[in-house]
Protein backbone atom coordinates (compact mmCIF):
# COMPACT_ATOMS: atom_id res chain seq x y z
CA UNK A 1 0.00 0.00 0.00
CA UNK A 2 1.74 3.41 -1.10
CA UNK A 3 2.22 5.45 2.28
CA UNK A 4 -0.18 8.73 2.19
CA UNK A 5 1.52 12.16 2.37
CA UNK A 6 1.11 14.02 5.58
CA UNK A 7 -0.27 17.67 5.08
CA UNK A 8 0.52 18.37 8.93
CA UNK A 9 4.17 17.51 8.82
CA UNK A 10 4.41 19.11 5.49
CA UNK A 11 3.06 22.51 6.92
CA UNK A 12 5.21 22.30 9.90
CA UNK A 13 8.59 21.37 7.66
CA UNK A 14 7.45 24.50 5.59
CA UNK A 15 6.77 26.78 8.43
CA UNK A 16 10.44 25.78 9.50
CA UNK A 17 11.75 27.96 6.40
CA UNK A 18 12.40 31.45 7.05
CA UNK A 19 10.74 32.21 3.80
CA UNK A 20 9.56 36.11 4.83
CA UNK A 21 9.04 37.76 1.48
CA UNK A 22 11.48 37.98 -0.83
CA UNK A 23 13.33 35.42 0.72
CA UNK A 24 12.85 31.69 -0.42
CA UNK A 25 14.13 30.32 2.92
CA UNK A 26 13.99 26.67 1.61
CA UNK A 27 10.66 26.31 1.30
CA UNK A 28 10.28 25.97 -2.50
CA UNK A 29 13.89 23.36 -2.48
CA UNK A 30 11.90 21.26 0.10
CA UNK A 31 8.39 21.25 -2.07
CA UNK A 32 10.66 20.37 -5.15
CA UNK A 33 12.22 17.52 -3.59
CA UNK A 34 8.81 16.67 -2.38
CA UNK A 35 6.81 16.68 -6.16
CA UNK A 36 9.90 15.23 -7.93
CA UNK A 37 9.82 12.04 -5.86
CA UNK A 38 6.23 11.60 -6.70
CA UNK A 39 6.74 11.85 -10.97
CA UNK A 40 5.85 15.66 -10.99
CA UNK A 41 8.51 17.43 -14.22
CA UNK A 42 9.63 20.39 -11.99
CA UNK A 43 11.12 23.57 -13.15
CA UNK A 44 12.29 26.92 -10.86
CA UNK A 45 10.90 30.19 -12.70
CA UNK A 46 12.74 32.29 -10.79
CA UNK A 47 13.02 36.26 -11.84
CA UNK A 48 13.97 39.46 -10.24
CA UNK A 49 15.33 37.91 -7.04
CA UNK A 50 11.96 35.75 -6.89
CA UNK A 51 12.11 32.64 -6.30
CA UNK A 52 8.78 30.51 -8.01
CA UNK A 53 8.33 26.77 -8.44
CA UNK A 54 6.45 25.39 -11.74
CA UNK A 55 5.43 21.62 -11.42
CA UNK A 56 3.93 19.11 -13.97
CA UNK A 57 2.25 15.84 -13.87
CA UNK A 58 1.24 14.57 -16.90
CA UNK A 59 1.77 15.46 -20.21
CA UNK A 60 2.45 18.93 -21.75
CA UNK A 61 -0.96 20.20 -23.78
CA UNK A 62 -2.83 17.20 -22.01
CA UNK A 63 -6.81 17.86 -23.16
CA UNK A 64 -7.48 18.31 -19.19
CA UNK A 65 -5.12 20.44 -16.80
CA UNK A 66 -5.98 20.68 -13.29
CA UNK A 67 -3.76 23.67 -11.55
CA UNK A 68 -3.15 24.58 -7.63
CA UNK A 69 -2.04 28.23 -6.93
CA UNK A 70 -0.42 29.18 -4.39
CA UNK A 71 2.62 31.48 -2.40
CA UNK A 72 4.80 30.68 0.45
CA UNK A 73 6.33 33.29 1.09
CA UNK A 74 5.06 35.08 4.24
CA UNK A 75 4.90 38.59 6.08
CA UNK A 76 7.21 39.61 8.33
CA UNK A 77 6.54 38.26 12.04
CA UNK A 78 6.61 41.83 13.53
CA UNK A 79 7.21 41.95 17.24
CA UNK A 80 8.67 38.75 18.23
CA UNK A 81 8.75 39.28 21.94
CA UNK A 82 5.01 39.33 21.75
CA UNK A 83 4.70 35.76 20.39
CA UNK A 84 4.08 33.17 23.00
CA UNK A 85 5.94 30.69 20.40
CA UNK A 86 8.64 30.58 17.70
CA UNK A 87 7.08 32.06 14.80
CA UNK A 88 8.97 29.87 12.94
CA UNK A 89 9.23 26.48 15.15
CA UNK A 90 5.56 24.70 14.08
CA UNK A 91 4.98 24.21 17.96
CA UNK A 92 1.57 22.24 18.48
CA UNK A 93 -0.32 22.79 21.36
CA UNK A 94 -4.32 22.06 21.92
CA UNK A 95 -4.52 21.11 18.51
CA UNK A 96 -3.69 24.59 16.81
CA UNK A 97 0.02 24.60 14.76
CA UNK A 98 1.92 27.67 15.40
CA UNK A 99 3.89 29.89 13.46
CA UNK A 100 4.07 32.54 10.66
CA UNK A 101 2.38 31.11 7.65
CA UNK A 102 0.83 28.99 9.46
CA UNK A 103 -2.54 29.80 8.30
CA UNK A 104 -1.38 32.15 4.91
CA UNK A 105 -0.65 30.26 3.20
CA UNK A 106 1.62 27.07 4.02
CA UNK A 107 -0.97 25.21 5.18
CA UNK A 108 -2.86 25.21 2.04
CA UNK A 109 0.30 24.77 0.04
CA UNK A 110 0.82 21.69 1.97
CA UNK A 111 -2.52 20.30 1.75
CA UNK A 112 -2.83 20.75 -2.22
CA UNK A 113 0.76 19.28 -2.77
CA UNK A 114 0.28 16.52 -0.65
CA UNK A 115 -3.36 15.49 -2.42
CA UNK A 116 -1.60 16.03 -5.04
CA UNK A 117 1.09 13.56 -4.85
CA UNK A 118 -1.30 10.99 -3.56
CA UNK A 119 -3.59 11.42 -6.31
CA UNK A 120 -1.47 10.82 -9.13
CA UNK A 121 0.46 8.27 -7.23
CA UNK A 122 -2.70 6.06 -6.92
CA UNK A 123 -5.02 6.98 -9.71
CA UNK A 124 -2.97 8.36 -12.50
CA UNK A 125 -5.72 10.92 -14.01
CA UNK A 126 -6.09 10.80 -18.02
CA UNK A 127 -5.13 14.67 -17.55
CA UNK A 128 -2.46 16.74 -16.17
CA UNK A 129 -2.21 17.94 -12.53
CA UNK A 130 0.18 21.65 -12.48
CA UNK A 131 0.72 23.72 -9.26
CA UNK A 132 2.34 27.09 -9.67
CA UNK A 133 3.71 28.17 -6.41
CA UNK A 134 5.31 31.63 -6.16
CA UNK A 135 7.66 33.62 -3.65
CA UNK A 136 6.46 36.78 -4.23
CA UNK A 137 2.76 37.23 -3.39
CA UNK A 138 2.84 39.11 0.29
CA UNK A 139 5.35 42.07 -1.91
CA UNK A 140 4.58 43.20 -4.98
CA UNK A 141 3.62 40.28 -7.01
CA UNK A 142 5.12 41.40 -9.42
CA UNK A 143 7.88 38.90 -10.23
CA UNK A 144 5.63 35.81 -8.97
CA UNK A 145 2.24 34.54 -10.19
CA UNK A 146 2.76 36.61 -13.48
CA UNK A 147 6.15 35.35 -14.16
CA UNK A 148 5.11 31.85 -13.64
CA UNK A 149 2.17 32.41 -16.07
CA UNK A 150 4.72 34.45 -18.90
CA UNK A 151 6.81 31.67 -18.74
CA UNK A 152 3.42 28.96 -19.21
CA UNK A 153 2.67 31.36 -22.14
CA UNK A 154 6.32 31.11 -23.52
CA UNK A 155 6.54 27.52 -22.73
CA UNK A 156 3.33 26.43 -23.93
CA UNK A 157 2.12 25.10 -20.52
CA UNK A 158 -1.11 25.32 -19.90
CA UNK A 159 -4.34 24.69 -17.07
CA UNK A 160 -7.90 24.54 -17.89
CA UNK A 161 -9.07 25.34 -14.51
CA UNK A 162 -7.33 26.18 -11.09
CA UNK A 163 -8.27 26.17 -7.67
CA UNK A 164 -6.25 29.21 -5.38
CA UNK A 165 -5.62 27.99 -2.09
CA UNK A 166 -6.01 31.62 -0.37
CA UNK A 167 -7.76 31.19 3.53
CA UNK A 168 -11.22 32.37 2.09
CA UNK A 169 -13.35 31.15 5.23
CA UNK A 170 -14.71 33.84 7.64
CA UNK A 171 -15.08 31.48 10.84
CA UNK A 172 -16.48 28.31 9.98
CA UNK A 173 -14.41 25.54 7.64
CA UNK A 174 -15.98 25.24 4.41
CA UNK A 175 -18.50 28.15 4.08
CA UNK A 176 -17.12 30.49 1.76
CA UNK A 177 -15.61 30.53 -1.95
CA UNK A 178 -14.64 32.97 -3.32
CA UNK A 179 -15.55 33.23 -7.34
CA UNK A 180 -13.85 36.77 -7.77
CA UNK A 181 -12.34 39.37 -6.52
CA UNK A 182 -12.74 43.25 -6.20
CA UNK A 183 -10.46 45.49 -7.77
CA UNK A 184 -7.94 47.58 -5.94
CA UNK A 185 -6.23 50.86 -7.35
CA UNK A 186 -4.42 53.75 -5.25
CA UNK A 187 -4.63 57.67 -6.16
CA UNK A 188 -1.83 60.11 -5.14
CA UNK A 189 -3.27 64.06 -5.43
CA UNK A 190 -0.57 66.58 -5.54
CA UNK A 191 -1.66 70.16 -4.92
CA UNK A 192 0.43 73.05 -5.66
CA UNK A 193 -0.43 76.59 -4.78
CA UNK A 194 1.22 79.16 -3.54
CA UNK A 195 2.42 80.02 -0.08
CA UNK A 196 1.21 82.86 2.16
CA UNK A 197 0.47 84.21 5.57
CA UNK A 198 -2.22 83.26 7.22
CA UNK A 199 -3.45 86.45 8.03
CA UNK A 200 -3.56 87.42 4.96
CA UNK A 201 -5.17 84.17 2.66
CA UNK A 202 -6.15 86.27 0.14
CA UNK A 203 -2.40 86.72 -1.38
CA UNK A 204 -2.00 83.02 -1.00
CA UNK A 205 -3.61 79.47 -3.13
CA UNK A 206 -4.09 77.22 0.13
CA UNK A 207 -3.74 73.86 -1.73
CA UNK A 208 -5.26 72.44 1.62
CA UNK A 209 -8.45 73.87 0.62
CA UNK A 210 -8.43 72.22 -2.45
CA UNK A 211 -7.40 68.90 -1.28
CA UNK A 212 -10.32 68.94 0.89
CA UNK A 213 -12.47 70.25 -1.20
CA UNK A 214 -11.76 67.31 -3.45
CA UNK A 215 -12.13 64.47 -1.13
CA UNK A 216 -15.57 65.65 -0.13
CA UNK A 217 -16.49 65.70 -3.61
CA UNK A 218 -14.98 61.93 -3.96
CA UNK A 219 -17.20 61.05 -1.29
CA UNK A 220 -20.31 62.80 -2.03
CA UNK A 221 -21.92 60.27 -3.51
CA UNK A 222 -21.67 56.00 -3.33
CA UNK A 223 -19.94 55.14 -6.26
CA UNK A 224 -22.35 52.35 -7.31
CA UNK A 225 -25.08 49.98 -4.67
CA UNK A 226 -23.63 46.88 -5.40
CA UNK A 227 -23.69 44.83 -8.64
CA UNK A 228 -25.04 41.02 -8.98
CA UNK A 229 -22.40 38.85 -7.00
CA UNK A 230 -20.26 42.25 -5.75
CA UNK A 231 -21.37 44.51 -2.58
CA UNK A 232 -21.08 48.18 -3.27
CA UNK A 233 -17.50 49.69 -4.38
CA UNK A 234 -15.92 51.75 -1.50
CA UNK A 235 -13.53 55.11 -1.56
CA UNK A 236 -11.37 55.32 1.09
CA UNK A 237 -9.24 58.68 2.04
CA UNK A 238 -6.22 57.35 3.52
CA UNK A 239 -4.27 60.74 3.95
CA UNK A 240 -4.27 64.41 3.83
CA UNK A 241 -1.30 66.03 4.45
CA UNK A 242 1.58 68.68 4.25
CA UNK A 243 4.13 68.56 6.49
CA UNK A 244 3.54 72.13 7.76
CA UNK A 245 5.19 73.09 11.29
CA UNK A 246 4.49 76.18 11.17
CA UNK A 247 0.37 76.92 12.38
CA UNK A 248 0.60 80.13 10.48
CA UNK A 249 2.27 79.79 7.06
CA UNK A 250 -0.25 78.72 4.18
CA UNK A 251 1.98 75.77 3.18
CA UNK A 252 2.66 75.71 -0.81
CA UNK A 253 2.01 72.17 -1.45
CA UNK A 254 -0.24 69.06 -0.02
CA UNK A 255 -0.64 66.03 -0.37
CA UNK A 256 -3.80 63.36 -0.43
CA UNK A 257 -4.49 59.45 -1.37
CA UNK A 258 -7.19 57.26 -1.77
CA UNK A 259 -7.51 53.48 -1.85
CA UNK A 260 -10.85 52.54 -3.86
CA UNK A 261 -12.20 48.80 -3.98
CA UNK A 262 -14.28 48.36 -6.78
CA UNK A 263 -16.74 45.89 -8.36
CA UNK A 264 -17.24 44.81 -11.74
CA UNK A 265 -19.51 47.81 -12.55
CA UNK A 266 -15.80 49.71 -13.02
CA UNK A 267 -12.85 49.30 -14.41
CA UNK A 268 -9.08 50.92 -13.16
CA UNK A 269 -9.26 52.79 -16.71
CA UNK A 270 -12.88 54.20 -15.57
CA UNK A 271 -12.16 54.68 -12.17
CA UNK A 272 -8.77 56.67 -13.37
CA UNK A 273 -10.36 58.95 -15.47
CA UNK A 274 -13.29 59.50 -13.20
CA UNK A 275 -10.65 61.02 -10.45
CA UNK A 276 -8.61 62.84 -13.02
CA UNK A 277 -11.50 64.84 -14.34
CA UNK A 278 -12.58 65.56 -10.54
CA UNK A 279 -9.12 66.63 -9.70
CA UNK A 280 -8.85 69.25 -13.14
CA UNK A 281 -12.30 70.29 -11.74
CA UNK A 282 -11.13 71.54 -8.79
CA UNK A 283 -8.74 73.08 -9.92
CA UNK A 284 -10.46 74.91 -12.39
CA UNK A 285 -12.00 76.36 -9.40
CA UNK A 286 -9.54 76.80 -7.07
CA UNK A 287 -6.20 78.01 -9.24
CA UNK A 288 -4.24 75.48 -7.28
CA UNK A 289 -2.51 72.71 -9.76
CA UNK A 290 -3.29 69.34 -8.72
CA UNK A 291 -1.13 66.41 -10.04
CA UNK A 292 -2.74 62.59 -10.25
CA UNK A 293 -0.67 59.18 -9.87
CA UNK A 294 -3.06 55.91 -10.20
CA UNK A 295 -1.52 52.79 -9.08
CA UNK A 296 -3.93 49.95 -10.23
CA UNK A 297 -2.69 46.87 -8.33
CA UNK A 298 -5.65 44.54 -9.92
CA UNK A 299 -8.88 44.88 -11.58
CA UNK A 300 -12.15 43.45 -10.87
CA UNK A 301 -12.84 39.85 -11.79
CA UNK A 302 -15.91 37.30 -11.75
CA UNK A 303 -16.17 33.63 -12.53
CA UNK A 304 -19.68 33.56 -12.81
CA UNK A 305 -21.42 30.16 -10.93
CA UNK A 306 -21.31 27.16 -13.05
CA UNK A 307 -20.00 23.67 -13.77
CA UNK A 308 -16.66 23.71 -12.26
CA UNK A 309 -17.60 26.27 -9.16
CA UNK A 310 -20.51 23.44 -8.63
CA UNK A 311 -18.02 21.12 -9.01
CA UNK A 312 -16.20 22.59 -6.26
CA UNK A 313 -18.67 23.59 -4.02
CA UNK A 314 -19.78 19.93 -4.04
CA UNK A 315 -16.52 18.16 -2.68
CA UNK A 316 -16.51 20.89 0.16
CA UNK A 317 -19.82 20.21 1.42
CA UNK A 318 -18.92 16.20 1.07
CA UNK A 319 -16.01 16.79 3.32
CA UNK A 320 -16.81 19.43 5.49
CA UNK A 321 -20.69 18.88 6.14
CA UNK A 322 -21.10 22.47 5.34
CA UNK A 323 -22.36 23.90 1.93
CA UNK A 324 -19.99 27.04 0.89
CA UNK A 325 -21.88 30.60 -0.17
CA UNK A 326 -20.09 31.84 -3.68
CA UNK A 327 -18.53 35.38 -2.29
CA UNK A 328 -16.26 38.18 -4.06
CA UNK A 329 -15.41 39.71 -0.67
CA UNK A 330 -12.15 40.30 0.91
CA UNK A 331 -8.92 42.01 -0.55
CA UNK A 332 -6.87 40.70 -3.51
CA UNK A 333 -5.29 37.57 -4.56
CA UNK A 334 -3.39 35.98 -6.92
CA UNK A 335 -6.70 34.80 -8.66
CA UNK A 336 -6.27 38.25 -10.48
CA UNK A 337 -3.37 36.97 -12.67
CA UNK A 338 -5.08 33.75 -12.74
CA UNK A 339 -8.24 34.70 -14.32
CA UNK A 340 -6.69 35.89 -17.56
CA UNK A 341 -5.54 32.79 -18.00
CA UNK A 342 -7.95 29.74 -17.15
CA UNK A 343 -11.23 30.28 -14.56
CA UNK A 344 -10.31 30.09 -11.36
CA UNK A 345 -12.21 30.02 -7.94
CA UNK A 346 -10.45 29.81 -4.44
CA UNK A 347 -10.91 27.85 -1.39
CA UNK A 348 -8.98 27.38 1.54
CA UNK A 349 -8.79 27.44 5.25
CA UNK A 350 -10.36 29.54 8.18
CA UNK A 351 -7.95 32.79 7.88
CA UNK A 352 -8.71 34.78 11.26
CA UNK A 353 -5.48 34.73 12.14
CA UNK A 354 -3.46 35.74 9.08
CA UNK A 355 -0.82 38.19 9.49
CA UNK A 356 -1.55 38.13 13.49
CA UNK A 357 0.43 37.65 16.08
CA UNK A 358 0.54 34.17 16.99
CA UNK A 359 -0.50 32.81 13.57
CA UNK A 360 -1.92 29.53 14.16
CA UNK A 361 -4.19 27.10 11.78
CA UNK A 362 -6.44 24.27 13.55
CA UNK A 363 -4.53 20.54 12.47
CA UNK A 364 -7.69 18.65 11.82
CA UNK A 365 -8.15 21.32 9.39
CA UNK A 366 -5.40 20.89 7.57
CA UNK A 367 -6.31 17.07 6.94
CA UNK A 368 -10.09 18.27 5.92
CA UNK A 369 -8.67 20.70 3.32
CA UNK A 370 -6.55 17.38 2.22
CA UNK A 371 -10.08 16.07 2.11
CA UNK A 372 -11.54 18.85 -0.20
CA UNK A 373 -8.62 18.89 -2.93
CA UNK A 374 -8.55 15.05 -3.13
CA UNK A 375 -12.05 14.61 -3.61
CA UNK A 376 -11.86 17.68 -6.43
CA UNK A 377 -9.33 16.16 -7.94
CA UNK A 378 -10.97 12.85 -7.93
CA UNK A 379 -14.45 14.19 -9.39
CA UNK A 380 -12.75 16.66 -11.76
CA UNK A 381 -10.88 13.71 -13.66
CA UNK A 382 -14.02 11.01 -13.16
Amino acid sequence: MTQKTDPVALTAALIRCPSVTPDEGGALQLLERELSAAGFACTRVDRGGIANLFARWGARGANRSFGFNGHTDVVPVGDRAAWTQDPFGAAVIDGWMYGRGATDMKSGVAAFVAAAVDFVRTTPPDGAVVLTITGDEEADAEDGTVALLDWMAANGERMTHCLVGEPTCPATMGEMIKIGRRGSLTAWFQATGVQGHSAYPHRAKNPMSALVKLMARLEEKPLDEGTAHFDASTLAITTIDCGNPATNVIPAKGTAVVNIRFNDAHSGATLTQWLTDQAAAVQAETGVQIAVKVSISGESFLTPPGEFSALVRAAVAAETGVTPEYSTSGGTSDARFVKDHCPVVEFGLVGKTMHQVDERVEVAQIHQLKAVYSRILRDYFA
